[in-house]
């Protein structure tokens, strides 16, 4: 571009798409509001539940929480219904190309997740790789079978590979998960509606 002056700049700008999706719960979320607005799933992200100890006032507008601490342990971070179904999971991201830290996972969240699956609820974790920029959906039963089958303190890549099921990047909804749980419920929503 010219400017006055002869100032000569040239556009630079390079659009990188290396970093896409690389927010697993912005990724979550707006997916779950597009499901929410094309009234297909009511998935929400579940709100930590904190105590409030001290707030200051600076103008009679604007309130600051200055301390808290968490009430209890949150269960998981996905809750909501879909085709009938209770759905509950636990979302992560790890830097580990190899692995899934089950260290991630805390023993509540598996018992909770545990109990879902008793009650016939629909539970799984959803695991990005962001060193591959890889998303994955492992439902709940591979998940417990691994637990109950291997002694590791971590859940290895291929295990991802041979049992979870990878979620390919959309554009809307931007991470569509709910396409593998149709597969865990068994067929599409689609295909059973034209029946």
């Amino acid at each position: 571009m010219n400017y006055p002056g002869g100032v000569v700049q040239t556009n630079t700008h390079i659009v990188n798409y290396k970093n896409r999706g690389m927010n697993l719960e912005e990724d979550l979320n707006e997916s779950n509001r597009y499901y929410q607005q094309q009234d297909i799933a009511y998935i929400y992200k579940k709100p930590t539940p904190i105590q409030i100890t001290k707030v200051e006032y600076p103008s009679r507008k604007n309130a600051v929480i200055k301390e808290a601490y968490f009430k209890e342990p949150s269960t998981t971070d996905y809750n909501g219904i879909y085709r009938k179904y209770y759905i509950d999971f636990e979302a992560k991201e790890t830097k580990n190309s190899t692995s899934f830290p089950l260290s991630n996972i805390h023993p509540h969240q598996i018992k909770h997740l545990k109990n879902i699956l008793r009650h016939g609820g629909i539970a799984f974790l959803i695991i990005r790789f962001t060193t591959k920029n890889e998303t994955y959906l492992l439902d709940g039963n591979d998940f417990f079978l691994f637990l109950e089958n291997e002694n590791r303190k971590s859940i290895p890549y291929s295990y991802f590979l041979e049992k979870g099921k990878k979620i390919p990047f959309g554009y809307h909804p931007r991470l569509p998960y709910l396409k593998v749980v149709d597969e865990i419920i068994g067929g599409s929503y689609e295909s059973k509606e034209n029946k």
